[in-house]
């Protein structure tokens, strides 16, 4: 038993020093006699407790009890106390107010020479504050602090725990938002964030008892489900999530459409470990991205080779900017007044000597993920310009617009007219001759320095046109702002548009509008007669599509222009 005695040292110093520093201590001090009544409090003790000295001496320190501790605790703390001759825990007690509160209390027994007990005295400190800390830690780790769901280790640890405890089969589903970077970048993160909080709230609707659900990244979700029979339950899971993505969300005044790709794995059969299920999810997710987005896939073995397909097709990407192996092909636009080839869109094609011919919706959005989609912009503008150089030195007088698609983080650049400009100027090319398509995504932030670039643009001769139209927002509201030539409406609106009463709606209001506000409308993806007919007669200005002609070689676009005129001379006879 330990026998605690004032060292000698001590007595040499003053009984006035010696009370100094027991009132002054920060930690609460209470002594009492052998029988355990409270002899001697600091003021500490009274700032803690909210009693005063004189309401506790000998009183029994019973009086601070919470209620908080059953008889066995107490048990156990006095047989230390006795065996050892002290003891240290955490320990919850009252204050005179009644507040209970945690605090941390050391209880040392004193003897005099003889040996005989004459004292015990308690030292003890409140820990409310790092309780909470703890508390809030604890959740932090758990929760994720903008959605208020389960994060990446609370599902981590509560997935484990499913896999171990059952023999059941598991789906895992990745969920990334398709795009999410644009609506940051154009929005702002505020909006992001918010989106994020409404897209949690719309998928914890249909989370059942068993389910498990978490935010995993910055635009990534997981969700796992339970007592999976068959792989169809977790297509229809997966189904039931995207239709949740159908209606717009509402933030700050403006409407936003979000869409999700989603990627399924299933325990046991494609692996036992959380890692792997997680890895393979997310594998079959980029894989649904790849093959249009707003999609789910499951995972199969051939992904293992798609993921090094990805890293021999970026190096190959990056090689062929940098020697500039890319071609150009234009499709025609025909104004439907005049039945003239009024422009054409130049589109980016690639064949690569290792991948041969490389669709652009592969590259493309590699481009976009990895930022090569910059250096590759300027390259297609290099190409168009040297295009345009060709047909003049042909005798080609009547050279007719080209427009050019601008990704979104290119025209972010603080320095894109500058770069444009430059490659203009270097193959003495006439703004005049260029359109530059801008997605509806890319200008809904309508800040001034958009404006103010669209405006410089158009000054410098640029003609501007919104892309997709439809896809992203679906408000005319904002485009009054801008100085828009065109407006080419999403060729989703088109195809259904002899269908879908609705799409046909949507795009007579799109066409009302847009010559209210002086812009003329492109239809794009334009592929039957009907399609065409019904367009002319909503008083669409001007078709795009396969229906007059796929996108050609220069060379052949030159031949497909002589043959339209002599085909619109033939008619006027």
């Amino acid at each position: 038993m330990e026998k605690q005695q004032p060292p000698a040292r001590l007595q040499t110093y003053s009984n006035e020093l010696m009370e100094q520093i027991f009132h002054t201590t920060v930690e609460g001090i209470m002594i009492t006699n052998e029988k355990m009544q409270i002899t001697l409090v600091n003021h500490a003790f009274e700032a803690l407790t909210g009693y005063k000295s004189s309401e506790v001496l000998g009183k029994f320190p019973s009086i601070l009890q919470s209620g908080k501790q059953d008889a066995d605790f107490y048990k156990v703390m006095w047989s230390d106390i006795q065996s050892k001759g002290f003891w240290k825990g955490e320990i919850w007690n009252r204050r005179k107010n009644g507040e209970i509160y945690p605090e941390i209390l050391a209880i040392h027994s004193v003897y005099d020479d003889a040996g005989r007990l004459t004292n015990y005295y308690g030292i003890f400190s409140d820990i409310s504050l790092e309780k909470e800390t703890e508390k809030e830690l604890e959740e932090l780790t758990q929760n994720d602090f903008l959605t208020n769901i389960s994060n990446r280790n609370a599902f981590n640890e509560l997935l484990f725990d499913k896999v171990n405890s059952s023999k059941d089969s598991h789906a895992i589903l990745f969920i990334d938002l398709d795009r999410f970077k644009q609506i940051n970048d154009t929005l702002g993160n505020e909006v992001g964030d918010l989106i994020l909080k409404e897209v949690a709230n719309r998928i914890n609707t249909i989370v059942g008892p068993s389910d498990i659900f978490a935010r995993y990244g910055a635009d990534e979700f997981v969700y796992s489900r339970s007592n999976i029979e068959y792989q169809k339950e977790a297509a229809l899971l997966a189904k039931d999530i995207i239709k949740l993505f159908h209606r717009p969300f509402h933030v700050c005044g403006t409407e936003v459409y979000v869409t999700a790709s989603i990627g399924i794995s299933i325990f046991p059969q494609d692996g036992k470990h959380i890692e792997k299920l997680i890895y393979k999810a997310d594998k079959a997710m980029y894989f649904a991205k790849q093959n249009g987005r707003n999609q789910y896939a499951f995972y199969f073995d051939d992904l293992k080779k798609d993921s090094k397909g990805l890293i021999v097709l970026e190096a190959e990407l990056r090689k062929a900017i940098q020697n500039k192996d890319f071609f150009i092909h234009y499709q025609p636009k025909i104004g439907l007044a005049k039945q003239d080839i009024i422009g054409v869109e130049a589109l980016v094609r690639w064949k690569n000597d290792k991948l041969g011919f490389v669709s652009p919706s592969e590259f493309i959005p590699l481009a976009e993920d990895t930022g090569l989609i910059i250096p590759l912009s300027e390259v297609i503008l290099e190409k168009v310009c040297i295009d345009i150089l060709e047909a003049r030195s042909q005798g080609n007088i009547h050279i007719i617009p080209v427009s050019v698609n601008i990704a979104s983080l290119h025209f972010q650049q603080d320095d894109f007219i500058e770069r444009i400009n430059s490659i203009v100027m270097q193959y003495n090319c006439s703004p005049h001759l260029l359109e530059l398509e801008l997605t509806e995504r890319t200008v809904m932030k309508d800040s001034d320095d958009i404006i103010g670039k669209l405006i410089k643009l158009k000054g410098m001769g640029f003609k501007i046109s919104i892309d997709d139209f439809g896809t992203g927002y679906s408000s005319l509201s904002y485009l009054n702002r801008f100085p828009l030539n065109y407006l080419k409406i999403d060729r989703s609106f088109i195809q259904q548009i002899t269908i879908l009463q609705d799409k046909q709606a949507i795009v007579e209001a799109i066409i009302l509008m847009a010559h209210r506000l002086r812009i003329k409308v492109i239809a794009e993806g334009v592929e039957t007669k009907d399609q065409a007919r019904l367009l002319k007669e909503m008083g669409c200005d001007i078709i795009q599509g396969y229906y007059y002609s796929k996108p050609l070689a220069a060379k052949e676009l030159l031949d497909f222009i002589e043959l339209w005129e002599i085909y619109r001379q033939e008619r006027n006879i």
